[in-house]
């Protein structure tokens, strides 16, 4: 038999985590923390998995939200083997790092274990790797040969190192698109789709629910931001611009840099600084082992400033500069959240969203602000009224609804399980997808709730 058994994640994006039973070969996919949740609350329910056979966990990409809850799945059970691809275990050493000093600022639980820098140092040497388009074999331990998988990753599309996941089981096979782009970025290239006829598709519906006209080509919408940006530098004012330290970092470093380059935006200072320095050096090391736009190009050949060697957030307002700060929903207590307080009172300056905002985060509420509105971004703060300029961009790493449907139109899967995507998204791609595709099923998994999806051990190949 084989089943899907969500443990995290499934009707929204966070804490993604799912168990899939080959004829008793555990594979568990992804296995993420809850960016808006605390303590026991963020983490995958675990508990599912106490009586389950544990034998693998495959790992997407390095994003919080895929990757953060696996040295507490390693706790649990130390046994199970990890693969990704290399590109994702380089940039995991730097983000679980990164996770051991957040989670201890974040949650006062007692009862909480955390993991130490020391717990991250030994994962990393327990990850095993495969390069795309490579399969490797995920035997069972219990030496039962219609348990076997072979397992291969493809490029996603969406960061470096970002794959999805076919699946192979005697015969039926499983893909799992993780966080997949089927449109070009600054530095990444579109996703790559396997090339076969599936039984079961695990699509994720980030933009599901997103008009697709809102959302322009990459390089339509550096146009717009070019446009925009040099209102705001040629009158004296700086930007800031909030971004996740992986990823979008280093896609929009690349194209500020480059329109720059083209003469198309105002050659101003930027200013980086973080995690996101050292992630900009993985890039520029595998830019010749992945796909890329341009595999000449490194981020690390563009000037930048270190905001931390500021002695005071005054200095972005002596003359015009660009910001980039993490993290992209400005979450209090983060570099972006700290300066965009200062950024909201200048009144020449700017603030520019680029991406995907919670509705629970500070960055949604400023997002959303006007000018004279006055904000409490956290309920201990004082209210601020917005002086600055406020402009909204989407600078996609997600497909569009209309490329999920591609993806299903290309894979031909019996069945469709929708994850990754708040009511709304899973509504529309799934009405889209029975309408369209008359034959397939589609469902919307529910944590803890088991779909089985196919009674036999063997299928004639």
């Amino acid at each position: 038999m084989i089943s899907l058994l969500p443990v995290g994640g499934g009707n929204e994006i966070g804490a993604n985590c799912f168990y899939l039973n080959f004829n008793g070969n555990g594979v568990i996919l992804d296995c993420g923390i809850h960016p808006q949740k605390n303590g026991f609350d963020s983490l995958p329910k675990f508990e599912l998995l106490e009586n389950k056979s544990t034998d693998y966990v495959l790992i997407s990409h390095a994003h919080q939200d895929h990757i953060a809850a696996l040295p507490f799945l390693i706790k649990k059970f130390p046994h199970i083997k990890i693969f990704s691809t290399p590109q994702t275990r380089a940039l995991a050493e730097l983000t679980l790092h990164n996770a051991v000093s957040i989670l201890k600022k974040e949650i006062s639980d007692d009862q909480f274990e955390f993991y130490m820098h020391d717990d991250v140092d030994l994962l990393i040497k327990m990850i095993n790797y495969s390069e795309y388009e490579k399969g490797f074999l995920l035997q069972s331990f219990h030496q039962q040969t219609e348990a076997n998988v072979t397992a291969t990753f493809f490029d996603a599309g969406h960061i470096l190192g970002s794959a999805g996941i076919l699946l192979d089981n005697n015969g039926y096979k499983i893909f799992y698109t993780g966080d997949i782009n089927l449109s070009n970025q600054a530095i990444q290239t579109s996703a790559i789709l396997p090339k076969v006829k599936v039984n079961t598709l695990i699509l994720e519906t980030t933009y599901g629910a997103t008009d697709s006209s809102q959302l322009l080509s990459w390089d339509k919408e550096a146009e717009r931001f070019a446009k925009e940006a040099n209102k705001v530098l040629t009158s004296g004012g700086s930007i800031l611009i909030p971004v996740f330290a992986l990823g979008k970092l280093q896609e929009l470093l690349a194209t500020i840099w480059l329109l720059m380059q083209k003469g198309k935006l105002s050659q101003v200072d930027i200013f980086t600084g973080g995690i996101g320095t050292k992630i900009n050096r993985v890039y520029d090391y595998n830019r010749y082992v992945v796909n890329r736009i341009d595999k000449e190009f490194e981020l690390s050949a563009i000037p930048q400033n270190d905001y931390n060697e500021l002695t005071s957030t005054d200095d972005f307002f002596k003359h015009p500069l660009i910001v980039l700060a993490s993290s992209g929903m400005m979450i209090k207590g983060t570099s972006s959240y700290e300066f965009a307080k200062r950024f909201l009172q200048q009144i020449n300056s700017a603030i520019f969203t680029v991406g995907y905002m919670d509705e629970n985060t500070p960055g949604f509420k400023i997002a959303n602000a006007n000018k004279g509105e006055k904000l409490f971004l956290d309920e201990s703060d004082k209210s601020i009224e917005v002086k600055c300029e406020i402009k909204n961009f989407r600078f996609s790493a997600h497909a569009k609804r209309e490329e999920l449907l591609a993806i299903v139109k290309k894979l031909k899967p019996d069945n469709v399980i929708l994850i990754h995507g708040d009511e709304h998204a899973i509504n529309w791609v799934g009405k889209e997808i029975l309408s369209s595709f008359k034959k397939t099923k589609v469902y919307s998994p529910v944590c803890g709730k088991e779909i089985v999806l196919s009674n036999q051990e063997i299928l004639n190949k």
